[in-house]
């Protein structure tokens, strides 16, 4: 249904008004699918298919980011009345369309667990169209769980609460942490059920149905090149790569007729912001838990949050995916190497615009190799409150030490890094009792932190205030700036599932606490002591709070 206006006749001049302006940049440019029909097929020569959204049976709002709607230069008043949040409700779930909007799913395929998947596409979400801000950005909206689309194969193409409440928290949470990723705008209930086989241990179940509203400048992935050059389409693969440099990268040389030399540039751009992105992931703990290259931005964002999860005791082999369970290929501290070979499978797709000049995409995964030791060297010095200009080995034999020293016993490693900035330097006149005692809050067993991991981990602390001490930083700035790059809350899994809980019992205030707790991750929050603890014991194995399915 198209509808004119929202808040038409309640409010007069006070009220809000979704007004926005269309550009759809990319359905206006790009190849198209002939065919406007869901029914699920193979589509050729195209980047995307228009189709609409379903109609949700009873649309409810659940949640949403003042920010996000701020962005797109929205009021939504805080006093909606039940009209009002009714006709938010059927936009943001996709019942009706306004006016410019121009519905469609993208094509595009991808490499799953390192095997090549054929084509992919957007199984479950349909963008919205793309819109200009007051400000000038271009911003698509997307919704994802609004129905089948031609790339649905043999899903519903619909997404259900719990899924839903973890994508619009996490998406929210890694903005305000520094991180790049796509935000949500809202969080709707549908009033459908969805079956979904949870644990896939044939035990299906009916659950509630939920839409949430994805916002990016594009959601263009590495696949959506992957699946035109796997065909041998390549004038869809130029048209595609043009388009997507005159409108997310025309600072670079040549970006209105690209040459090798632009492609190549392009390629060593898009390395670089995927290295800051997974220098972000590391820097928090994060676990994106499905590294597909269908689930790699094109722009360097976060993108496609199923499985995620944060390390809470230290241990590079974690991964939160159950799928992923006995290859752990995307584990935590695999990740670098799994951003790198993604990369390896784009430049790939790209050599057919580039020719002879081969190397111009070698030097862009040698872009990211630099880019990303560099920066995870200044990540880890500043996470310690050292001088990121340090280029001394005992430096880089602190931070190795340290990534050992956190595995010894079961160590949280948000919490780790925040008492640490509490230490006062000087270790040298503490017993390895009392130097142990100030991180107590970071151990899962404290004491079981003695014997040879105790004395490893002081011997540790001794040599760290000993780096301290070089860079004579009075206490009160270190602190400062480890609690500037050291957030005190991230979305722990449990944290998710509790709001999980409450939400599918009819109480969405736990999303909106969470929210606004998570906005200011670095921040002390008196009023929010109860999240900025350890994993509970009762979430160690629970179902959604320690590894989680690809089920959604």
């Amino acid at each position: 249904m198209l509808v004119d206006k929202l808040f038409s006749g309640g409010r007069g001049d006070t009220g809000a008004v979704i007004d926005l302006t269309f550009t759809n940049r990319f359905t206006e440019t790009l190849p198209a699918d002939p065919r406007t029909d869901e029914h699920r097929r193979q589509v050729m020569g195209a980047c995307f298919s228009r189709v609409e959204p379903v109609q949700a049976a009873a649309p409810a709002l659940v949640a949403w980011s003042a920010e996000m709607f701020e962005r797109l230069g929205l009021a939504i008043p805080d006093d909606l009345d039940d009209e009002q949040r009714t006709e938010l409700a059927r936009v943001l779930a996709g019942n009706d369309l306004l006016p410019g909007s121009d519905p469609y799913a993208m094509c595009y395929g991808g490499y799953q667990f390192g095997n090549w998947a054929g084509q992919l596409g957007d199984g479950r979400a349909i963008a919205l169209g793309e819109v200009e801000t007051p400000e000038g950005e271009h911003l698509t909206l997307q919704l994802k769980g609004a129905g089948p689309t031609p790339y649905s194969r043999t899903a519903d193409g619909m997404a259900v609460l719990r899924s839903s409440v973890r994508e619009f928290l996490c998406s929210e949470a890694m903005f305000h942490l520094g991180i790049s990723t796509t935000r949500a705008l809202s969080l709707t209930l549908t009033g459908d059920k969805v079956v979904r086989d949870m644990l896939y241990d044939g035990n299906p179940a009916a659950e509630p149905g939920a839409v949430v509203c994805r916002v990016s400048p594009a959601f263009i992935r590495f696949g959506s090149f992957e699946i035109h050059a796997s065909r041998g389409d390549i004038d869809t693969l130029r048209t595609l790569a043009d388009h997507t440099i005159a409108n997310h990268f025309a600072h670079l040389p040549g970006a209105e007729a690209p040459d090798a030399a632009t492609y190549a540039a392009w390629f060593g751009e898009v390395a670089e912001r995927t290295a800051e992105m997974i220098t972000g992931w590391m820097r928090v703990g994060f676990v994106h838990g499905v590294m597909n290259t269908d689930n790699m931005s094109i722009l360097g964002e976060t993108i496609d949050y199923g499985p995620y999860g944060w390390v809470d005791d230290f241990d590079p082999s974690w991964t939160p995916n159950t799928t992923d369970k006995a290859q752990r290929r995307y584990r935590y501290g695999h990740q670098p190497q799994i951003a790198y070979w993604n990369l390896a499978q784009l430049g790939n797709a790209l050599v057919p615009l580039v020719g002879d000049e081969i190397e111009g995409l070698q030097a862009g995964l040698d872009r990211y190799v630099s880019t990303y030791a560099e920066g995870y060297r200044a990540m880890m010095l500043a996470k310690l409150g050292l001088s990121t200009e340090r280029s001394d080995e005992d430096a880089d034999g602190l931070i190795d030490e340290l990534i050992r020293v956190l595995q010894l016993t079961e160590t949280d490693y948000t919490i780790f890094f925040r008492r640490l900035a509490d230490m006062p330097a000087g270790g040298q006149g503490r017993t390895d009792a009392e130097l142990i005692e100030s991180l107590s809050d970071a151990f899962y067993a404290p004491g079981d932190v003695d014997g040879e991991a105790g004395a490893a981990i002081a011997l540790w602390l001794r040599r760290y205030f000993d780096e301290v001490a070089d860079d004579a930083l009075p206490d009160t700035e270190r602190r400062t700036a480890m609690n500037a790059v050291n957030p005190k809350y991230v979305l722990r899994n449990y944290m998710a599932q509790l709001a999980i809980d409450a939400s599918e019992s009819g109480d969405h205030s736990v999303i909106a606490e969470l929210l606004d707790v998570l906005r200011r991750p670095y921040d002390d929050q008196p009023e929010a002591e109860q999240w900025a603890v350890k994993r509970p014991d009762w979430a160690r194995t629970r179902v959604g709070c320690s590894m989680l399915s690809c089920s959604s």
